[in-house]
């Protein structure tokens, strides 16, 4: 814990005290700071600092530490500076909302914020959906391997594991209004509105309802609007009674057009999005595959990679599997295989333990320590790890594996390949790591580029 302390300290240092903190949150890996001045960070020292992996300016100010240590490097700059994580500094004359239009001046572009939209309703569901896929993975396997289906531990097992895939929803749109400034509750009715079995039962236009159509994107949509809506009426209802007026309003009118304009609208998005990437593979077949693959890992760099969550899900609710979470997975793979030759050939001491550090958490699909502290710092590392991966999700592609739940990558995605094609998805996992490692061995890395590194 003491490591943790150090890193703490320093992190809050760096990026000019706790008094210049407005916001502290985490993900996965990653501390995510909003400040009051981002002039008064010391970006190269920042850098440097020992525990520090990679240090990316988006909307926020996010410090890459790596899974584990993020939570207990967070928790103790929120007993440093007194903020609990999640909420706005009351002094700070910037808000969090005020600094994060300041940043994205800087890389602003319609299509990267709606991802980065879709990344923040998502991120905070990554632990239940990683808990709840495993789970169900397991269970599956199970009933694979010859447990008894009816039997009543494989039944609390399946239960436990699709609870959260059931009810996504009503999740989603929480989060949905929440991000857009809405009330989460409400939000959380446009999710029940889409997924509600009631649906069925009721016919407009001469066409029964279908419960779920539209999936998350409709929900998003409809929990958008639910935000929408409630902060236009909430300027013309007097403070005295918008408590009981504006929720009202809001939920009938989104309640309306919800299954009379959204479903029908989310269920075409849906399906269009899914048919098109399905023909993609089907016509593509290893091109498409090795493309996918090859060119995640510049996503995952700009932490743009959540913002496609809701397709997976989609993929998972259409047609049970998505088939391209294993060729994606394909770019960690490469990752590691890159790692592993620069381990090899690099004398450098830091770089050596750095490497050591990754590479566990790089097997288990979490690619953000390797991506950030070794081959993104380097440069031509990070070219032939995409190489490598290309060749990995070309193989995935040509085996047709797929994957019955997300949240996770690498050897962690194993128990959740569908049809037990796992020797299958290993075997991707293997050749990913091997190209990555001969393509960064041969001439993807020199010593002077460890001596160059800041």
């Amino acid at each position: 814990m003491k490591k943790e302390i150090k890193l703490a300290q320093s992190i809050i240092e760096n990026v000019g005290g706790k008094d210049n903190i407005a916001q502290l949150n985490h993900c996965m890996t990653r501390v995510r700071i909003a400040l009051k001045n981002d002039s008064l960070v010391q970006m190269k020292e920042l850098r440097q600092v020992d525990g520090v992996m990679g240090v990316i300016e988006d909307d926020t100010l996010q410090i890459v530490v790596g899974p584990g240590t993020v939570n207990r490097v967070t928790e103790e700059m929120s007993r440093i500076t007194g903020l609990k994580i999640g909420e706005v500094a009351s002094d700070s004359s910037s808000t969090a909302n005020d600094v994060r239009g300041a940043i994205k001046k800087k890389n602003n572009t319609p299509f990267k914020n709606l991802l980065r939209k879709i990344g923040s309703i998502f991120i905070p569901l990554i632990p239940a959906l990683v808990a709840s896929g495993i789970i169900n993975g397991i269970a599956n396997f199970a009933k694979n391997a010859g447990a008894d289906p009816t039997a009543t531990w494989l039944s609390i097992l399946l239960l436990i594991g699709g609870g959260v895939f059931a009810y996504l929803g009503i999740l989603v749109g929480w989060n949905t209004a929440k991000e857009f400034n809405g009330t989460p509750a409400l939000g959380a009715i446009a999710g029940i509105l889409i997924i509600n079995p009631g649906l069925a039962d009721i016919t407009l236009f001469g066409e029964a309802l279908v419960p779920g159509r539209g999936g998350l994107f409709a929900v998003m949509f409809a929990a958008w609007l639910m935000a929408v809506v409630e902060r236009t009426v909430r300027k013309g209802v007097p403070s005295s009674v918008d408590i009981i007026v504006t929720p009202l309003i809001t939920v009938l009118v989104v309640g309306f057009a919800t299954l009379i304009f959204v479903q029908p609208v989310g269920g075409l998005l849906a399906e269009g999005i899914t048919s098109g990437i399905k023909m993609v593979l089907d016509v593509g077949g290893v091109v498409a595959g090795a493309v996918l693959a090859g060119f995640f890992l510049p996503l995952v760099m700009v932490g743009l990679h959540h913002g496609l969550t809701p397709i997976h899900l989609e993929f998972i609710n259409s047609i049970g599997v998505t088939p391209i979470l294993t060729i994606l997975a394909m770019a960690g793979a490469g990752q590691v295989g890159a790692a592993l030759a620069i381990f090899v050939k690099t004398r450098n001491k830091k770089l050596r333990n750095t490497i050591k550090g990754a590479l566990p958490v790089g097997f288990l699909g979490i690619g953000e320590p390797l991506l950030y502290g070794v081959t993104l710092p380097l440069g031509r590392p990070f070219v032939t790890a995409c190489m490598g991966a290309a060749v990995g999700g070309a193989f995935q592609a040509l085996a047709k594996t797929a994957a019955t739940g997300i949240g996770v990558s690498g050897l962690s995605l194993t128990p959740l390949i569908a049809d037990n094609r796992f020797l299958y998805y290993i075997g991707g996992l293997v050749i990913a790591y091997t190209f990555g490692f001969i393509f960064t061995y041969a001439f993807g890395f020199k010593e002077e580029m460890a001596d160059n590194l800041s």
